[in-house]
């Protein structure tokens, strides 16, 4: 497994970008999948983005398409979150996830989780 911790979150108005990043320890990270999900106060864990291990493929939240961006160093083992034209509806909890399949979009496919970050949008 690998250690995961975010970072970047905080509070911004809509229409703001944020860029959330997450930095994980261990020395097989390109092994990894990695994704993002969101848990907003009161409802369940939802996928954000993923990309493959090379980076080569990434995936999207119909949600959130058009305005994040997905992306990942591996010669520095991290992964980010672009964010733009934030909405109201895009704030909670951001978590950065790693699974050993090609992507990962659901939470039973994530072997490791960063503790979660806040991203509070006001209107």
């Amino acid at each position: 497994q690998v250690q995961l911790v975010e970072s970047g979150g905080g509070v911004v108005q809509a229409g703001d970008s944020l860029r959330l990043s997450c930095a994980a320890s261990g020395r097989t990270f390109s092994s990894y999948a990695m994704g993002w999900f969101r848990q907003a106060r009161g409802k369940e864990r939802e996928f954000v983005a993923s990309i493959s291990r090379r980076g080569v493929n990434t995936y999207y939240a119909d949600s959130v398409k058009g305005r994040f961006t997905i992306s990942r160093d591996n010669t520095k083992n991290t992964v980010a979150l672009q964010m733009n034209s934030l909405k109201h509806e895009d704030t909670a909890i951001y978590y950065c996830a790693a699974g050993p399949g090609f992507a990962v979009t659901t939470p039973d496919e994530c072997e490791s989780w960063g503790q979660g970050i806040q991203v509070t949008v006001s209107s």
